[in-house]
């Protein structure tokens, strides 16, 4: 397979699209921060336009970066432990596995699920004399990421009493938000206020990023520069970008035709240069002809940017009636097995090839195919840049605002009524199954998971909402659920786990063009842990386990306002083995 953009039929609607794009100069525009590309309004997209700037200017903040982390190295710290959610965790957990940890750095966990079992895990393995907390939120009011804090912090200062406490702790957020305050108050080792004009799921090239990244003895300058030169060459004259599919280049042995198309010339060797325009027309169009499932195979080396990924596309198109779903972790199967609703997209490390013969396969089967590279990690700047760029390009195709999330507040709200009921009451609202065991409790209109998902049709998707420890058993049991759920419906599927995809799918979810089928996986905790109210105090009115509770009932109330198809799936015992029972009946 010689090209690596095939978009099959669809080729004379994208040729369309770019030529607009083109006329309208919109990646001009939008590198000059025109907020009518999308919106005639400013409100929520001129504020959200610094991740343009920010491989250039994060150049500036290096050395602050690197004294801090310095100083954290000179006093001992063996460990980090990130407390965030979303835009926050996500970027960081991408390098954390793609980079590894040099030595004599800090290695980096992530704390992003209020799942009682995993908080406890962490409070129960870390020498915290020896552990740094990164508190991660732009807006300081994260109502996870402030738990968590609170919760450390006290761990903390029982450990090592209130001197020491604040030591422990770094924060990074925008100026004037609460956790700075807290920050001060506790006398945190330090602030990393960042530039407020970025959104959380755009920040991974500001410091939300690039301090985990330095904790780990990631070159950070090395990052930017690779984000650099993606932006020199996407700031390039617009005939450059879309002469290269749209006319093609004869040295690359592509004929020009008159008036600007291309001929499909399969046979002959050149590849298409995929640029932020292409990428992001492509997409926006695929997805309103129906292809609205981009899904991706990335090599195992960087299969975690597929996370960033999901949340990048999903909560910055999922809106309005529109949006394009990321499939990302779904086992490849045959093109037997997928339904005309995707395009599939190859990201690749180096000489990995393992996907080629699976990809010519699924072109043969008229799939839209991208391929995309990089020779390296670092390339991965170019590659977060180039990302963001199409997405922004993307939702002005779909006629979207990619820099707001109005459906995930929603969530928030009625998730913060359930919380507030147990305050009041020492327990949640109560509510009926519509079928018991012993073992389990199932919750909807459906008694079964088959009947459920005997109401889906062609184009839609399943998403698998997991409000439990993640656990290897656990991760095994979903994926062979969704593989299950693909190989006999041929529909796609998803998998978050709760409340982590509230912050990254869940706007989508609610946004989109309705055509999700829910099912939501809660469990008895074991145990649980108390949330202070306030750091340093000991009084606590709710619990990690209630508050997870309650985002699992606020959100999925939220999609059922929204006229969302759900059920529940509640065990009692061992949910990954109820799991796996489930998946040989459906």
């Amino acid at each position: 397979m010689n090209e690596n953009f095939y978009p099959g039929s669809y080729r004379t609607a994208i040729e369309k699209t770019l030529a607009a794009l083109q006329g309208e100069h919109v990646t001009e525009r939008i590198w000059a921060q025109d907020y009518t590309v999308w919106k005639p309004s400013p409100v929520e997209i001129s504020n959200r336009l610094g991740w343009l700037e920010s491989p250039w200017n994060m150049g500036d903040r290096i050395a602050e970066i690197q004294a801090v982390v310095e100083t954290v190295r000179q006093d001992g710290y063996h460990h980090a432990l990130l407390l965030g959610m979303g835009g926050s965790s996500l970027g960081p957990e991408t390098f954390r596995k793609v980079f590894g940890v040099k030595k004599g750095y800090l290695e980096l966990a992530i704390l992003d699920s209020t799942d009682p079992a995993t908080v406890l895990s962490f409070a129960r393995s870390l020498d915290l004399s020896r552990t740094l907390f990164v508190v991660s939120t732009k807006s300081g009011g994260t109502v996870e990421t402030f738990s968590f804090m609170k919760y450390f912090y006290n761990q903390v200062l029982a450990a090592l009493g209130q001197k020491k406490a604040g030591r422990h702790f770094i924060a990074i957020t925008d100026p004037g938000s609460g956790i700075a305050d807290w920050a001060e108050r506790l006398d945190f080792r330090h602030t990393f206020l960042n530039d407020p004009d970025i959104g959380g799921r755009f920040s991974v090239l500001s410091c939300f990023g690039l301090v985990p990244g330095a904790l780990i003895g990631m070159d950070i300058g090395r990052l930017l520069a690779s984000a650099r030169m993606e932006g020199e060459k996407e700031k390039a004259p617009s005939l450059d970008k879309y002469a290269a599919f749209r006319a093609g280049h004869k040295e690359e042995g592509k004929t020009s035709l008159p008036g600007g198309s291309q001929k499909d010339c399969d046979d002959q060797p050149g590849e298409t240069v995929i640029s932020a325009a292409l990428l992001g027309t492509a997409l926006g169009e695929l997805a309103k002809a129906g292809r609205d499932k981009a899904t991706f195979f990335l090599s195992p080396k960087i299969e975690s940017f597929g996370d960033w990924l999901e949340q990048l596309l999903a909560e910055s198109t999922g809106k309005d009636g529109q949006g394009v779903l990321p499939i990302v972790g779904e086992a490849p199967g045959p093109p037997e097995v997928y339904g005309d609703d995707r395009v599939f997209i190859n990201v690749s490390i180096g000489e990995d090839n393992r996907y080629d013969s699976l990809l010519a396969a699924l072109r043969q089967a008229g799939h839209p195919i991208m391929k995309l590279s990089i020779e390296e990690p670092y390339a991965l700047g170019g590659q977060i840049l180039l990302w963001e760029m199409a997405t922004a390009v993307a939702g002005q195709r779909l006629g979207v605002n990619p820099f707001d999330q109005p459906d995930v507040e929603a969530a928030k709200v009625l998730a913060r009524q359930m919380a507030a009921a147990y305050r009041d009451e020492g327990k949640l609202p109560e509510e009926t199954p519509a079928w018991s065991s012993e073992a389990m409790d199932i919750f909807g209109d459906a008694v079964s998971l088959r009947d459920f998902l005997a109401q889906a049709k062609a184009g839609d998707y399943v998403a698998l909402q997991a409000y439990v420890a993640p656990t290897r058993e656990m991760d095994l049991a979903l994926t062979n659920l969704r593989r299950r759920i693909r190989d006999r419906y041929r529909l796609a599927t998803t998998v978050g786990y709760g409340p982590r995809y509230l912050h990254s799918t869940g706007q989508l979810h609610k946004g989109d063009r309705g055509a999700g089928l829910f099912i939501q996986i809660t469990a008895a905790d074991p145990e649980d842990a108390p949330i202070p109210d306030e750091p340093g105090q000991l009084f606590s009115s709710i619990t990690f386990g209630a508050l997870k509770a309650a985002q699992a009932m606020g959100d999925r109330q939220a999609l059922i306002n929204s006229g969302r198809r759900v059920i529940r799936l509640h065990f009692r015992i061992n949910p990954s083995g109820g799991l796996k029972k489930i998946t040989v009946d459906i």
